[in-house]
């Protein structure tokens, strides 16, 4: 049985290339940040010539903005499947029992999806490391939809006195995301002061989890106690 080709010598199928070339993308990005990036090691890792790259994504900043659409996409993906059917009902916003179910299921997801791409959180903290500036350059070719309806949503919990702080919304969301990224990146830290302890365990992260999302979840939300009619 002869060999196969080298991927350089076949004809490229232009999904699956798009597809190799993104997830080599991700993976420098990931380690170097924007900035320390090389297309000669994104075309290394990915098996393709930087001038092919260049037809598909055109320029570095090109490529890094597909690669994150492409995480935008999974985000919508995953709100489509896990938060799509509570954000239907219309109750949500005004019961204090359903916007917390949804506030734990929400942040849980964002967890469980940090967890599970620990190179997406890494693109994430070398933007905040370099303040942001390559997103600056992109951002307004994401789509905000998502954007909107939380922060929709999130206005008329405020009004409806769910929410504990008038502070904005919007941030507050924003404030719980990062506490996520924060803990997982942060394992390596905890290891150092908490010797012995395997802190990426299942049930170690099961248990972290589960202390971040109730943190965020009562620190935004009123007491149930607070709200109680007075007699």
């Amino acid at each position: 049985m002869s060999e196969p080709e080298p991927r350089r010598g076949r004809a490229h199928n232009a999904t699956g290339t798009r597809e190799a070339i993104l997830n080599a993308a991700e993976a420098v990005f990931a380690e170097h940040g924007f900035d320390g990036a090389r297309f000669d090691a994104i075309a290394q890792a990915s098996g393709y010539n930087k001038s092919l790259i260049g037809q598909y994504f055109g320029d570095k900043l090109g490529l890094y903005t597909e690669v994150n659409k492409r995480i935008d996409r999974d985000m919508s993906l995953l709100e489509a499947r896990i938060l799509t059917p509570l954000l239907a009902d219309e109750a949500i916003a005004s019961d204090a029992s359903r916007f917390r179910t949804f506030l734990e299921t929400a942040f849980g997801a964002l967890f469980d999806y940090q967890l599970e791409h620990p190179r997406v959180m890494r693109i994430i903290l070398w933007e905040q490391a370099e303040g942001w500036q390559t997103y600056a350059k992109i951002f307004a070719q994401f789509e905000t939809e998502d954007i909107d309806k939380f922060r929709t949503l999130f206005t008329r919990a405020q009004s409806a006195g769910l929410l504990r702080s008038d502070f904005d919304p919007l941030i507050q969301l924003f404030q719980a995301e990062q506490m996520c990224w924060s803990y997982l990146a942060s394992i390596p830290l905890y290891q150092m002061v908490l010797a012995g302890e395997d802190l990426s365990s299942a049930p170690s992260l099961a248990r972290a989890r589960e202390y971040i999302v109730a943190f965020v979840v009562h620190g935004m939300m009123v007491d149930p106690a607070e709200t109680r009619p007075e007699n």
